[in-house]
């Protein structure tokens, strides 16, 4: 069995333009998986933190039934909510009025 060249990997201009090439091509054209080798990353650090959050109970409550409707964890949905609300009030927001200082 020959082994075929794999295809040489495009510079990109951004990461975006990265992402857009990498989800409709196929990796293994351009590289041997079969070399590969697990990486180790000690000093990576989490993109979440940890809050602490005081929500009266009802709300609480409200959320977890939703969140056992629709089969996910409370604590999971909390977080989608939030960001759907996030970007809805980022979408709709209205520049503030700042009145202009009075002369001397």
């Amino acid at each position: 069995m020959r082994k075929l060249k794999k295809k040489v990997i495009p510079k990109f201009k951004s990461e975006g333009r990265e992402r857009a090439f990498w989800a409709s091509h196929d990796s293994s054209d351009y590289l041997d998986w079969t070399k590969a080798q697990r990486a180790l990353l000690p000093n990576l650090k989490p993109s979440v933190r940890t809050i602490s959050l005081r929500l009266p109970e009802a709300l609480i409550a409200r959320l977890k039934v939703l969140a056992n409707k629709r089969d996910v964890p409370y604590q999971s949905l909390l977080k989608v909510l939030l960001a759907e609300r996030l970007k809805q009030e980022e979408a709709t927001q209205v520049p503030t009025f700042r009145p202009a200082q009075s002369l001397p």
